[in-house]
């Protein structure tokens, strides 16, 4: 006789990684958006605020089921936003970053991935003679835009489409020259404004590794999280799931 499966529904910790302050709109929007997810999708997550400083310790993000690398930069630690998106890429952890997440999700992998050790960010180290991350040509803060998300890809599974319009809130963005390098190396670009500049990434070798320029979090009035928040906290109890043996969220329904 089979042994009997555990069906218990698993409460996965998730890493809110980021310098949290009431003036950050999107900082002030998760607690509801967690809220939300318990009840509306019975998606349970068990989440931690972590100061950037604190994500540089080897330590800091131990035994977590997903990291939310949030908007906030410039952080107070690059090393440790830095250290969330390599802890997360390395140990396929889930990780989801937005706005500066997916700005420095990009940089850790530049550095870390393909070699490109002496990349910075501009809003960092405006003075830095290669720069990953650049100045926007226009500012999007305050601003909503199309999104061509790329067929097949992770992006569009969550998204259910291949165009989505988005809510933005910030001043840099990817330099056009590292494209071809990163791509190289195994990072997939799987969404693009109008004018072809990335606006998302993702890895195909993870179980789930995403990041947007826009900010997810903002969209609506918060009581309904975003398509890509969601399948966050479902990979995340998913994670949980799989550390428990018991079953996970995707069958379920």
């Amino acid at each position: 006789m089979s042994e009997p499966v555990n069906v218990n529904i698993s409460t996965a910790r998730l890493a809110l990684v980021g310098d949290r302050s009431p003036g950050v709109r999107a900082h002030t929007r998760i607690p509801g958006l967690l809220d939300a997810l318990a009840q509306r999708d019975q998606l349970v997550l068990d989440a931690y605020w972590i100061p950037t400083q604190d994500a540089e310790d080897a330590d800091g993000l131990s035994g977590f089921d997903a990291i939310w690398l949030v908007p906030g930069s410039p952080y107070r630690s690059e090393a440790g936003a830095i250290a969330a998106a390599r802890t997360a890429r390395e140990q396929g952890i889930p990780f989801l970053g937005t706005c500066g997440g997916f700005q420095h999700a990009l940089l850790e992998f530049a550095r870390g991935v393909c070699g490109l050790s002496g990349v910075d960010h501009a809003e960092n180290r405006p003075e830095g003679d290669d720069l990953l991350v650049v100045p926007l040509a226009c500012s999007l803060v305050g601003h909503e835009g199309v999104v061509k998300v790329v067929a097949g890809s992770l992006a569009e599974r969550v998204l259910g489409a291949e165009r989505t319009v988005e809510r933005y809130h910030c001043s840099y963005g990817l330099s056009p020259a590292y494209l071809n390098v990163l791509r190289a190396h195994g990072l997939r670009f799987s969404g693009v404004d109008e004018a072809g500049d990335v606006r998302m990434a993702e890895l195909t070798d993870h179980p789930f590794f995403l990041a947007t320029l826009f900010q997810p979090e903002l969209a609506g009035d918060g009581t309904r999280p975003h398509p890509i928040i969601r399948a966050l906290a479902a990979a995340a109890v998913d994670h949980a799931a799989a550390a428990e043996g018991s079953v996970p969220f995707s069958t379920r329904r």
